[in-house]
């Protein structure tokens, strides 16, 4: 009796759940067009980075900021998650849309910034960078 139970049970639970696979989506990363950084850095100290990119479509949203670390080099770009609707329109003249983000300063020396404007007729990745010391 137990296991034509379990059984039995087993059976609802397995057809009562339905897969859905929801909204079809990917991530993208967006390049920066603008940046507001301060001129340095003090040890210890968290900083409010700005940065500013364009919006290629309505189905385009904000998902964070990509980041890369390598010693004293941080590597940053927009990413956002793209809606695959059948609704989605291109935005013909995108206006720069803001993001913010907090960075501690945990080492000496200097940070280089480097933040991906996309991609050159080669393929090849294009990056705005900025050296900013850390001062006593």
């Amino acid at each position: 009796m137990k296991r034509l139970l379990s059984i039995l049970s087993l059976f609802l639970i397995l057809n009562s759940c339905s897969v859905d696979e929801g909204e079809k989506y990917h991530l993208t990363l967006l390049p920066i067009e603008e940046v507001v950084v301060p001129d340095s850095f003090q040890l210890d100290q968290t900083y409010s980075i700005k940065v500013k990119y364009k919006k290629p479509t309505t189905c385009h949203v904000y998902d964070g900021i990509y980041y890369d670390r390598n010693e004293n080099i941080r590597t940053f770009a927009v990413q956002n998650v793209v809606y695959e609707r059948s609704e989605c329109q291109d935005i013909t003249t995108p206006t720069l849309t803001e993001a913010t983000f907090d960075f501690r300063v945990l080492n000496t020396g200097s940070y280089i910034f480097k933040f991906w404007q996309g991609t050159d007729a080669n393929g090849e990745n294009m990056y705005l960078e900025v050296e900013i010391p850390v001062v006593d």
